[in-house]
């Protein structure tokens, strides 16, 4: 037994035993432990497999940063993967796996890859899965698939729930720890009010795995009573267990709290997790700073973990890590650990160092060796011994050991400070990349900033906390605090790499990327910090390089003879840490996943025994049942027909609607459509097309002028916030100066279209005014008063199913009373609703358009409009892109209809078109299907289609081809209008 719980000290609780399980078998620990201390306090130093070589790997870190202790926690739909073991809370039953091995952890056969690993350096893959190119759907990628990743997730659903929320505050302080605390006890003086995050179960960061005195208290004393005062603040609001993983515009962070992974028993009334989006108007980063790993031979085998993370392990979890330490430093931090361990009873064997001169203020009885390192070490699954080397002589000695504390320095965590593209910098003075300048109101203190001392970070925090607080006018004076001596924080000059290491020497600890690869890639030419972070994987693992980044940074410098400033870092982003797609999608799951919206006329399709389907966020009604019919195609061949032959009415509501008003309103739509709208008179309508700046068809519908100054358009349902957006960039970017003014209305108006022989019969008897074509003609548009002036709305007549149409707007809250009323009216006139699928079948009959066909690759020319392009028109957007070559070409996609040449036969939308008795290849394609339906006008299926040189083709037979299913039918090139080419029935 090497690792081992003290008898007493630490901040757990040992009156409450707590039994888990870590790979099936049954261990205990106490209340207060994560899962790796307690794990370590169990001697289980095996806690994992590397990604690649499959090596055995031990606990390196106590925090956020750990690459090795990844675990699967949890069963069936609460099977959480790629867990870190240092941030998962101990709880009664807690149940946790190993990763990244089979059949077992202690036996993994994935291990027989260190054998291999000659042949398995950096890039191997790019260059050896070229060849042969067959083998690679057949052989490689499946392989690469199944070995790739490290859990396995759960296909299971997740019975949990989750919850977004959004806070706001005058002062977030990220960080806990002593410079956190520090800038919160100044901040909770004043009325502003703050936000303390923290990621820990307990406040306190450092503090709590550190022995000395702040205020003539112990440190994790101090923290417990600073959380007291701040708890009992009214203005000061703590997220514990919460991580801040990105930083934003405007200072908004986002952060993600662990509301319930640390119980035993799920409450079910609560989310487990909840992403915060916190509006700050001034925040101080005080995330402290990571201790750096040293690169050296063996460096990644169990027992071998961070001095820091040894103190943590020691003073708040009471877990000795060994029995016989050794120490590997460059700087104080590795002293102290020697200091931690001494003064409970753990023999500390060595000290290594490659300064020249020991810490005087260590004063214990390990044997200190100075201007040596480490250059491997020994052990299978866990430490046994070191290779120690001299550097003045360059001569080895062994000597044995069960545990190695490693410190080469401390990197302070920056992240946040860059996730919107700044850049750190590199300082000599400090050893470190150090944040970039303040922006927006962030500022980093305390170790985030460089600042390593206690009594510094203290007053830092302080400090910075008033002055931010200052700026908002809250003034405040700085929490004062008395330290012991501390000791002096110069850092020593860098040492990033052990030269001719024993063995691997570890980088990236999760990626197995090794000190070699990173000297192969400066060879092969990809010493550019990005491409030698994509071509060897560094940074790349779940953990985005926290420990392994800076030491490459300084391996490349050296390798390319510049410095880490030379270098510089690859680009920070977020998430700091991984953040689950539940705690991202909250509630936004089932039949919450998008808001749905349902028109005005909703309940009464409903009521009318409407099926719906979902059509973007909204629920049309697209067929109704009736009585003894046996399918939807039954369903909607009766809609069809009976608007030709009597009436139908349909809810068109959820077209966008648009009001425009302005003395250049006129002028306005005179420039975003195509078609001229200058002169249309006041009480008509008219069909628009507005173009895309480089010149195809961007959406279609119809406007009117309602008033000399008031018009009212409509857009396609899928593009009407698109439209608005577009109409808001025009008046406000382009022609800021025309007096133009535009609001949706959509949802203010109910909408309902009214077709068939008998439509003007049955309106007649509703609409107040005189609705005969001559007092009515086509393209009309006008208020009028119904029911005997009850209600005002809006007729408008134009068509869409080619028959004689009305479409008639009322108030939302009037939708479903006057729906009724046009049905109670039209009985006698053989009256029925119909859906979206009728009208699908109506519009193709006639050959009228939809996003089918206007796909954003067609031109008005394509859909024969070319008549409708203004000549007269000055300009109007898309004018001059539209004249280019390509778009005027002769062979270009144009509208056809189309149909089987055998009526039994049928086809779908998006078959191809091809010559008769040519094969289906791309330079045989003629173009394909857009829409099609069965008509049960003319008997049988017809469609739309965008073929080459379609006009000139028409009576062309041709084959239609479906590569889905393998199958083609004969066709024949139409004209795209199948019921009354003249349109005369709209007209009548």
């Amino acid at each position: 037994m090497s690792a081992y719980r003290l008898s007493n000290g630490g901040l757990i609780d040992r009156s409450k035993p707590i039994d888990f399980k870590f790979d099936g078998k049954p261990l205990q620990s106490f209340a207060g432990d994560t899962l790796a201390s307690a794990l370590l306090a169990n001697d289980k130093l095996l806690v994992g497999r590397s990604f690649k070589y499959h090596r055995p790997r031990g606990l390196l870190t106590a925090g956020a940063a750990e690459p090795n202790a990844l675990v699967t926690l949890g069963r069936d739909g609460r099977t959480e993967t790629n867990t870190r073991a240092t941030m998962v809370e101990l709880h009664q039953g807690l149940e946790a796996r190993s990763q990244n091995r089979w059949p077992s952890l202690d036996h993994d056969i994935g291990a027989i890859n260190g054998m291999l690993s000659p042949f398995l350096g950096a890039g191997f893959y790019y260059k050896t899965f070229m060849w042969p190119a067959a083998f690679w759907e057949k052989l490689y990628e499946p392989i690469i698939r199944k070995a790739a990743g490290l859990g396995r997730a759960s296909y299971l659903p997740d019975p949990d729930t989750y919850e977004k929320s959004w806070a706001h505050c005058d002062l977030l302080i990220i960080g806990a720890g002593p410079t956190g605390l520090a800038a919160a006890l100044t901040a909770a003086r004043s009325k502003a009010r703050v936000i303390l995050v923290d990621e820990g179960s307990m406040l306190g960061g450092s503090l709590l795995g550190e022995t000395t005195e702040i205020s003539d208290q112990p440190a994790a004393e101090f923290a417990t009573q600073a959380i007291a005062e701040l708890s009992a603040a009214e203005n000061v609001q703590i997220l514990k267990r919460t991580t801040v993983v990105g930083a934003y515009d405007n200072n908004v962070f986002g952060a993600l709290e662990r509301v319930q992974k640390h119980v035993s028993v799920i409450d079910n009334n609560k989310p487990v997790e909840r992403f915060w989006r916190i509006s700050a108007k001034q925040a101080i980063l005080a995330t402290g700073a990571e201790e750096r790993p040293l690169v050296f031979g063996g460096n990644d085998r169990p027992g071998v973990m961070m001095a820091g993370a040894m103190r943590t392990y020691l003073n708040r979890f009471a877990v000795a890590p060994g029995k016989q330490v050794a120490i590997f430093s460059n700087g104080p931090s590795g002293w102290q650990t020697a200091r931690d361990l001494e003064a409970n009873g753990v023999d500390v064997v060595a000290i290594v160092t490659p300064e020249t001169a020991s810490n005087k203020s260590y004063q214990g009885k390990a044997r200190i060796i100075t201007n040596a390192v480490i250059a491997g070490t020994s052990g299978g699954k866990r430490l046994k011994g070191l290779t120690i080397r001299h550097i003045g002589s360059g001569s080895e000695e062994t000597l044995a050991c069960d545990a190695l504390g490693m410190s080469g320095g401390w990197s302070p965590i920056v992240h946040l400070a860059c996730h919107r593209g700044d850049k750190p910098k590199w300082s000599d003075a400090h050893a470190a990349f150090l944040p970039p300048a303040p922006r927006d109101g962030l500022i980093a203190a305390g170790g985030a900033a460089g600042t390593y001392s206690l009594a510094a970070c203290l007053q830092d925090g302080g400090t910075l906390a008033a002055e931010a607080l200052d700026n908002l006018g809250h003034a405040v004076s700085r929490a004062e605090f008395s330290t012991q001596q501390d000791e002096k924080a110069e850092m020593p000059a860098p040492f990033w790499y052990v030269k001719a290491p024993k063995g691997k020497a570890f980088v990236d600890f999760q990626n197995d990327v090794h000190l070699k690869d990173l000297g192969l890639a400066v060879r092969e030419g990809y010493d550019h910090v990005e491409l030698a972070k994509r071509y060897t994987t560094n940074g790349m693992a779940t953990d985005q390089g926290k420990l392994s980044n800076v030491n490459a940074i300084g391996i490349l410098a050296e390798a390319t003879g510049t410095s880490p400033d030379v270098v510089g870092t690859t680009t920070f982003r977020p998430f700091y840490t991984p953040v689950s797609f539940g705690a991202l999608t909250g509630s936004h799951i089932g039949a919450h996943f998008h808001p749905t919206r349902v028109s005005p006329l909703f309940k009464w399709a409903e009521k009318h025994g409407a099926r719906f389907v979902e059509s973007g966020l909204w629920h049309r009604s697209s067929w109704f049942p009736k009585e003894g019919e046996s399918d939807w195609r039954e369903s909607v061949d009766r809609e069809a027909k009976t608007v030709r032959n009597h009436a139908g009415i349909c809810d068109v509501s959820t077209l966008g609607k648009i009001e425009i008003f302005g003395s250049d309103a006129a002028e306005f739509l005179n420039r975003v459509y195509c078609n001229g709208f200058l002169k249309l008179p006041v009480g008509k309508a008219r069909y628009g097309l507005m173009l895309r700046e480089d010149g195809f068809i961007y959406d279609d519908g119809t406007t009117s002028r309602l008033g000399e100054n008031h018009f009212f358009m409509t857009t396609t349902t899928a593009f009407a916030a698109g439209v608005l957006t577009h109409l808001e960039f025009c008046s406000q970017v382009l022609w800021p100066d025309l007096d133009v003014r535009l609001v949706s209305v959509s949802d203010q108006w109910a909408q309902m279209a009214i077709a068939g022989p008998n439509a003007r019969k049955i309106l007649a008897e509703i609409v107040d005014e005189d609705i005969s074509d001559a007092a009515y003609p086509f393209l009309a548009a006008r208020e009028v008063g119904l029911c005997g002036g009850q209600i005002q709305g809006r007729l408008f007549r134009i068509s869409f199913s080619g028959e004689l149409a009305f479409e008639l707007a009322v108030p939302a809250g009037y939708g479903e009373a006057v729906a009724d009323a046009i049905l109670s009216v039209g009985e006698d006139h053989g009256i029925t609703p119909y859906g979206t699928e009728a009208l699908n079948v109506l519009r193709i009959e006639k050959g009228h358009v939809t996003h089918a066909e206007i796909n954003g690759t067609v031109t008005p020319g394509d859909l024969g409009f070319g008549r409708m392009v203004s000549a007269k028109k000055p300009d109007f957007i898309g004018r001059v892109m539209l004249q280019r070559e390509g778009l005027q070409a002769a062979d270009r996609l144009r509208l056809v209809g189309i149909r089987p040449l055998d009526p039994a036969e049928s086809f779908v939308s998006g078959s191809h078109i091809l010559g008769v008795d040519a094969e289906p290849t791309g330079a045989t394609d003629l173009g394909h299907v857009t829409s099609s339906c069965f008509s049960p006008h003319q008997g049988h299926t017809i469609g739309l289609a965008m073929v080459k040189h379609g006009p000139d083709r028409i009576g062309e037979e041709i084959v239609i081809w479906n590569g889905l299913k393998q199958q083609s039918i004969r066709g024949v090139l139409c004209e795209p209008v199948f019921v009354d080419p003249k349109g005369e029935k709209l007209r009548a």
